[in-house]
């Protein structure tokens, strides 16, 4: 593919609607071009043909089921072969707000294989590339759940409680190479996911559901700020950076041959 804009392609998942969609507008209007990722053609192309329209920005669509490993290899040829590609916003994924125990076990697989396989192969797919130009973007959607599981469905929270934990790694391993990377933790959101899940958005309080558009302009004003881990709904910034601090001076105490005393057996 031949890109003109200097900013480079945006590749986004699950960008048929919601926050993929809004995201896809907002960086077209930033000055990037597009490759949009998800299985709804028909919604695809209306993304597609509103951005350009609006932004002049070159759009690509690609129909592709991330569940589906075929579908799932297309794309990860794709941002390992396009040179153009600068940002990859893993957007796809699905959640539950069913009881773990009253949750069809199916479809908390297929819940693991987008929120957990689909991502990290893409994000391996477009990592080392980025590495080699010396220059790239990852942006992970997760959600508040990682920080606190016991908020909605336990498969859900564990998968997006991998999504933070790799995002911090790779920031670990690979920021000084070059490479960008930002873990997103909305709260409730106004999007189809709540439906999707089971409850409409509508059941929850007005005050703690957020309109997509503004959690998309937040988490990039995070972007913008070098955040690692952004949690738009959190409005005592120093609470998070409070909490970072302490798990990682926790970390640092698990260095030692012998177990804690409590575990020792009683003389």
């Amino acid at each position: 593919m031949t890109n003109s804009s200097p900013r480079g392609t945006a590749l986004i998942t699950g960008a048929s609607s919601g926050i993929g969609a809004i995201y896809a507008d907002r960086l077209a209007r930033r000055g990037h071009d597009l490759i949009l990722v998800a299985r709804n053609k028909a919604r695809l192309d209306d993304v597609a043909k509103k951005i350009t329209a609006e932004t002049g920005r070159y759009v690509h669509v690609v129909v592709a089921d991330l569940g589906n490993k075929d579908d799932l290899a297309r794309v990860e040829n794709i941002l390992r072969t396009d040179s153009s590609i600068t940002t990859l916003v893993n957007n796809a994924g699905f959640g539950s707000v069913a009881p773990l125990l009253q949750a069809d076990i199916d479809k908390m697989e297929d819940m693991i294989t987008l929120n957990v396989t689909a991502l990290t192969r893409l994000t391996y797919a477009a990592a080392p590339a980025f590495v080699e130009r010396g220059q790239g973007n990852i942006i992970n959607i997760a959600s508040i759940v990682a920080i606190g599981p016991e908020i909605l469905n336990g498969v859900y929270g564990a998968s997006k409680a991998y999504v933070l934990a790799l995002t911090q790694s790779l920031h670990h391993e690979l920021a000084n190479k070059g490479l960008r990377v930002q873990a997103v933790l909305p709260g409730a959101t106004a999007t189809e996911f709540w439906e999707i899940s089971g409850m409409h958005h509508s059941n929850l309080p007005e005050s703690m559901v957020m309109h997509s558009d503004i959690m998309v302009d937040a988490a990039l004003a995070g972007f913008d700020l070098g955040e690692t881990v952004t949690i738009p709904p959190l409005h005592d910034g120093d609470a998070w950076n409070s909490y970072e601090a302490s798990r990682r001076a926790l970390s640092q105490q698990f260095a030692h041959s012998t177990p804690g005393a409590r575990y020792l057996p009683a003389n």
